[in-house]
């Protein structure tokens, strides 16, 4: 049976349905050649708005993927797929059962229980209002209030990576690499952020570059996109990193999420070292540092 060249994904969630999004785009990506046609219905906590949503898939019917607490209305849910012979499927039902399974205890449903406003939340607030007014150059006074600083020459996309460790909890900052320009004080002090520099390919670069440079009238475009000039900032980033010790990721290839994942992996490997060293060093954990 050849597949359809695209279908209707019904996405219902008694939140906001970024859970619930993030998995079915991750399903739906593994066929590349089929097109999703996602109907998003976030905040279903009432019979009144589940009708609404029914009456949809009636209209529209494909897949339907729910995260409901509430299981009357979950019930409900299945049952109006079940008349319509539409899969459906409560994403989270099996994750709950292993950890019910684990634990020895039922789950206490909880509506929106990972957007409580506990003292990760208000971290994760504090870390984008950071972020936001330390871009692109503007570094605190003292580098040590971040925890990371991004470095990287010119549309290797410092900004948005910085933007998305910020919604991870991490306070973070970015400085444009120009070859001309010395580097700041603040990042040459002693600090405890952990300092990253981004890179990426000559072809990418000149390619993004040209594509942005209609909203840069003030650029000198020749030498912007010149792909021996790129080149050139490229090795001195390079320099930049050799000199001070800083890990380099090459972003050519990567989404924001990976560089970003990748930055994270990075930091917390230090930071596991540093806890080794440490406990070496007080003659605790002994042996640790061979893991």
């Amino acid at each position: 049976m050849p597949l359809p060249s695209l279908f209707h994904m019904h996405l219902v969630s008694d939140s906001t349905g970024e859970t619930l999004g993030a998995i079915a785009k991750a399903a739906a990506a593994q066929y590349p050649n089929v097109r999703a046609i996602e109907h998003m219905h976030p905040l279903v906590r009432t019979q009144r708005q589940l009708k609404r949503v029914l009456e949809d898939i009636g209209r529209e019917p494909g897949i339907v993927l729910y995260t409901v607490v509430n299981k009357t209305l979950g019930l409900e849910l299945e049952q109006h797929c079940r008349d319509l012979k539409l899969p459906c499927f409560a994403v989270l039902q099996p994750i709950m059962q292993v950890f019910e399974g684990y634990l020895g205890a039922p789950q206490t449903p909880t509506v929106a229980g990972q957007h409580v406003l506990d003292a990760d939340y208000y971290r994760r607030i504090d870390a984008m209002n950071f972020t936001m007014s330390h871009d692109d150059g503007r570094l605190p006074e003292d580098l040590s209030d971040a925890d990371i600083c991004v470095l990287g020459i010119s549309r290797t996309s410092k900004t948005p990576t910085s933007l998305y460790l910020a919604q991870r909890g991490y306070k973070t900052t970015n400085l444009p690499l120009v070859p001309q320009v010395a580097l700041p004080e603040q990042l040459l002090a002693p600090h405890t952020a952990f300092v990253v520099c981004l890179i990426a390919n000559v072809d990418r670069l000149a390619e993004v570059r040209r594509n942005r440079a209609v909203l840069m009238a003030d650029r000198d475009l020749e030498s912007y996109v010149d792909r021996e000039a790129i080149a050139a900032e490229i090795a001195y980033t390079r320099k930049v990193a050799a000199t001070y010790g800083w890990p380099i990721i090459d972003v050519t290839r990567r989404s924001i999420e990976e560089s970003a994942t990748m930055i994270l992996k990075l930091l917390n490997d230090r930071k596991a070292s540093s806890a080794r060293a440490d406990a070496e060093t007080t003659g605790g954990a002994p042996g640790a540092a061979d893991d």
